[in-house]
């Protein structure tokens, strides 16, 4: 199995910081040129179901369970799961002196007929991870005027 853990601290309020990073919408912004689309299926309570659309055209769904006065989220890829055979994924937001440190922890498997293996995309995930996080951090600072 794989598993990655990335954090960056934004210097910004946590309500500014965690409302703007659940935007799905905004993905297509905070998460550079990675989603080409990012668009809410349905919002239940505090589930939000959601379709994403990578650079290369593929789509797939995912939910994600918000838990603002707890300071964390939780989310499952849904359908289709491949290349993973299953993907979780945690992000906390921890109040410092200096901000909220945004930490996404990331646990999935992939499917054994996928092109890369558990190993290869956690390089790729922390990558993307560390260099997502950085855009996160440019975009919340600067709507929060720092």
């Amino acid at each position: 199995m794989g598993h990655t853990c990335n954090s960056v601290i934004i210097n910004a309020p946590y309500d500014l910081v965690f409302d703007i990073s659940n935007d799905i919408p905004r993905w297509t912004e905070l998460f550079g040129s990675e989603y080409k689309k990012a668009e809410v299926v349905k919002k239940e309570a505090n589930k939000i179901t959601f379709r994403l659309t990578d650079d290369e055209g593929k789509s797939w769904q995912s939910w994600r369970l918000l838990f603002k006065q707890n300071n964390f989220t939780y989310a499952e890829r849904e359908e289709p799961k491949f290349p993973f055979q299953y993907m979780k994924i945690i992000w906390l937001y921890t109040l410092k002196p200096e901000g909220v440190e945004l930490t996404w922890i990331q646990h999935f498997a992939m499917d054994a007929k996928a092109k890369f293996n558990d190993e290869q995309v956690e390089g790729f995930i922390n990558k993307h991870s560390k260099d997502n996080l950085l855009i996160f951090k440019r975009v919340i600072e600067q709507a929060a005027g720092k």
